[in-house]
């Protein structure tokens, strides 16, 4: 079954257009979009109404400040989920209880998906540059393939497959990739970056 999730990423409380990872180049998203004409979030998700939304609270993920007021506000106009750079288990709780937590291995590491999700469903984005995990722990830079069969036990909600080098570049997925993928995990994926 395809499942459509709808991308906001947010920067200084706008929507920005994501290219390949690169941040610092990112642009509001009405200077990239043909289908809307502002980077207010709020007013996008107005217009297009989306049942199903993930949220990268980019200024927190970069350590530049933070956008909960405004994901606070998306989670009553869609289903959430959101990635805002979660480090420790007590950040967990910055989050509304209705918005599904994104421990992502950028900036998580493997003691803290294993303790959050014994607490709490929680949504594991496995970030890749290159084919590569990308995190600064040890235990999640070994090979995807190989993460994926170690979160199996985990009791997590499903696993986000992140290509950060794809994103807003349309070059479509790693069909192989996807299909081992699919093949070794115990949870449901979605996969974000090359998306057409």
């Amino acid at each position: 079954m395809t499942r459509c999730v709808f991308v906001l990423d947010l920067f200084n409380g706008s929507a920005v257009h994501a290219v390949r990872g690169e941040r610092e180049k990112y642009k509001p998203i009405e200077e990239m979009s043909k289908i809307v004409g502002s980077s207010d979030p709020l007013s996008i998700l107005d217009l297009l109404r989306p049942k199903e939304v993930y949220v990268a609270d980019l200024d927190r993920i970069m350590g530049g400040g933070e956008n909960l007021d405004l994901i606070g506000e998306i989670a009553r106009r869609a289903e959430t989920m959101a990635d805002i750079g979660i480090s420790s288990k007590d950040e967990l709780d910055l989050l509304p209880p209705s918005v599904k937590p994104v421990l992502g291995t950028e900036t998580g590491s493997l003691s803290l998906i294993e303790r959050a999700s014994a607490e709490r469903k929680v949504v594991v984005s496995i970030d890749l540059i290159g084919g590569e995990v990308l995190s600064r722990d040890p235990a999640l830079k070994i090979p995807p393939l190989d993460l994926i069969r170690k979160l199996n036990p985990l009791p997590i909600r499903e696993v986000i497959l992140l290509s950060l080098d794809r994103v807003g570049t349309s070059l479509g997925l790693d069909e192989v990739f996807l299909r081992e993928a699919s093949d070794l995990s115990d949870h449901p994926l979605l996969l974000g970056g090359g998306v057409r």
